[in-house]
Order: structure tokens, then C-alpha cells, then sequence
């Protein structure tokens, strides 16, 4: 007979991050990680950060960082939430800002958290169909909903949408909260930040982990109106209080105060993803253009899971999505040159 607890037992199916290898002498470019060390300012601040704080809960506001950031986008302290890691801001922001009971909308190709964190929370949803090109259509957001969350550039297909996509969209949606997911914003897409003085129901939200190397901090952050943001930290102080710690609020705010640096990463993991879709779409591979630090690619004469799993005995793993529409694509993180040129040597002798 069954034990009534298991009964209770949630059923949810989790998100899967890309695979950490335990070998040694392996490429990782399966997790769209950042292939530069932090800024040199962050390095310091980390290695000279005073130990006897860490006998003290960090700054509960991380009002410090608050502040850098404020300055950099031209805001207010008010209008900026900060968060462990991007996940940690959005799992907040659909706790706070999704309680309709008409579905959020948000693409059927896109970053695979949306639907746990929607299952996990009891929020309705409904995915919209992607084109055949992988592209969004603001004008598919027009129906009534409960919100709308998209990621600009979209994951996993790499492809970013400009300043009058999303106008548009919060034009066809007045009514609700809109999320844009900036993850990959700093690899040379437009940025909704710029547009926070006209839309209230706008709320942005960015991550350090990707253009600014800090990965292992989990340093995230929301721009948005006073409001949102006030619901935001009400929600967090009643679900989860634990700010960010001590030392990634002193490493996050030295990587902000380093624009040149942060500016320098970003053009070389650029200049080193147009050279490598070049390259592959020599080989034979289509590639979209990216906006992001990945490549998404596929190849008519090749399966993909053969490529990953040929990659992967080989040291290089790179990822590959066992889902409708996309089983035939590979996602390929950017990494040093070195990094990609060994990549590419190896899919030559595969290919050719």
C-alpha cells in the first residue's frame, strides 16, 4: 500500500544545466561561461577583502552596488533590485508579478527555466510558436494575458531583437508586467534599460555572470520602476532574506566601475564568434546570427547528437537540446580562440 506522504511528494520536472565534465583536458563551451578571467579590479577587491566581515551578514540592500549600478543606467537607487544570480531575480519576479489566472506568455523555444518555475508557482501559461527562422513576433503578444516574459537575445537560439521590437511589444501589452531577460544583452544587442522612463510595466533584468565573468559570484539584478522593485524586495524578504554576500558585492561593484575592461572581454568574445560562424558556415553548418557569447548551428548532411557525442570524445563538449524543433541544433559557447580553433579543427576532420 502506498504511504499517503508520497502522495504529497511534488512532482515537477527540473531544469538541466549543461554537463560539468570530470576529466581533465577538456574544452567547456557548454555553458555559455565567460572564457576571460573578471576584471582585475574585481580580482583585487576579492583578494583584499577584509575576512573579519565575514563574521557580519552582508549589507542587506547590497546598497553599494545599488548604487554603482544606478549611476551606470542613469537611475535611481530605487529602481534597481539586486539578486543572487539572474535565476535567483526572475524566480522572484514570477512569484511577484504572475498571479493572474490568465497564462503568461512567453516563446515555445526559449530558456528552459520559464515552464519549471511556472509548474513550481501554479502559473498558467502558454508558449508562442517561434517562426520558421526562430523568430519572435511582437504582434503574437496581443491576446489578453497575465504577463509576458521574453529573453532578448533569446535562448537557446542566440537571436536578438531591437529597439522597436520592443516597443512594440509593451505597446500591444499595457496592461501587464513585462519581463525582458537581458542574460546575453552585452554581446551587441539593444538593451530595454534605455526605455524605463516611458513603460511602468517594464522590468529588466541582467546578470553578471556572462559579460562579466563572475559566474561563481551569482550576482543578478532587476531595473525597473520604485514599485516593482518595492514588490520585488517584499517579496524576497518574505520567501528568502539572504542577501548577496559580503564579497560578491565588493567583486560586482569593482567589475562595474571597470568599463574598459568590461568593454575589451566583450569585443574579443564578438570578433571571436563572427570568425568562428564563418568558419562553420564554411563547413556546410547554418548559423544564425548571434547576439549572444554562443552559436547556434545545424547541419543538413550531419545529426547533431552525432557531432555533440563525436565532440565529447574528443574533450570538447558543447550542448545539444533533445527537444521538438531544435533536436537538430548544437548551442557552442565561445571560448578563447585557442579554444575555438581546436573546435573547429576537429569538426573539419569530422566533416570532411
Amino acid at each position: 500500500m502506498e504511504k499517503l506522504w508520497r502522495k504529497n511528494l511534488l512532482s515537477i520536472t527540473p531544469y538541466v544545466a549543461g554537463e560539468q565534465p570530470k576529466q581533465d583536458n577538456f574544452i567547456k563551451l557548454n555553458a555559455n561561461e565567460n572564457p576571460y578571467p573578471p576584471s582585475p579590479m574585481a580580482i583585487k577587491a576579492i583578494a583584499e577583502f577584509n575576512s573579519n566581515e565575514l563574521k557580519k551578514y552582508p549589507d542587506a540592500s547590497s546598497s553599494g552596488l545599488r548604487r554603482i549600478l544606478a549611476d551606470r543606467f542613469g537611475l535611481n537607487d530605487n529602481n534597481v533590485f539586486i539578486g543572487n544570480g539572474s535565476d535567483d531575480v526572475l524566480a522572484l519576479s514570477f512569484r511577484a508579478f504572475f498571479n493572474s489566472e490568465l497564462p503568461v506568455l512567453y516563446p515555445d523555444i526559449t530558456y528552459s527555466f520559464y515552464p519549471v518555475w511556472c509548474s513550481l508557482l501554479n502559473i498558467p501559461y502558454k508558449t508562442i510558436p517561434v517562426d520558421d527562422r526562430f523568430r519572435i513576433d511582437p504582434d503574437d503578444y496581443k491576446e489578453k494575458n497575465g504577463g509576458v516574459i521574453i529573453p532578448n537575445p533569446n535562448a537557446p537560439t542566440s537571436i536578438g531583437e531591437g529597439r522597436e521590437f520592443i516597443v512594440k511589444l509593451l505597446e500591444n501589452n499595457p496592461d501587464v508586467i513585462v519581463i525582458i531577460d537581458e542574460a546575453y544583452v552585452d554581446f551587441g544587442c539593444f538593451s530595454a534599460a534605455e526605455l524605463l522612463d516611458r513603460y511602468d510595466n517594464l522590468l529588466v533584468v541582467q546578470t553578471m555572470s556572462k559579460s562579466r565573468s563572475l559566474a561563481g559570484m551569482r550576482v543578478g539584478y532587476a531595473l525597473g520602476n520604485s514599485e516593482l522593485i518595492a514588490v520585488l524586495e517584499a517579496v524576497k524578504n518574505s520567501y528568502n532574506s539572504y542577501p548577496l554576500d559580503s564579497v560578491a558585492q565588493a567583486a560586482a561593484a569593482a567589475s562595474v566601475m571597470d568599463e574598459d575592461y568590461f568593454r575589451c572581454c566583450n569585443e574579443k568574445v564578438m570578433a571571436t564568434r563572427d570568425r568562428t560562424i564563418e568558419r562553420l558556415r564554411e563547413l556546410g553548418f547554418e548559423c544564425e546570427q548571434s547576439s549572444t557569447n554562443f552559436i547556434f548551428c545545424t547541419h543538413k548532411s550531419y545529426k547533431a547528437v552525432d557531432i555533440f557525442t563525436h565532440l565529447k570524445t574528443k574533450g570538447i563538449f558543447i550542448r545539444y537540446f533533445s527537444l521538438p524543433r531544435i533536436d537538430n541544433h548544437l548551442r557552442i559557447t565561445v571560448g578563447t580562440d585557442e579554444e575555438m580553433d581546436r573546435l573547429m579543427t576537429e569538426l573539419e576532420a569530422y566533416i570532411r
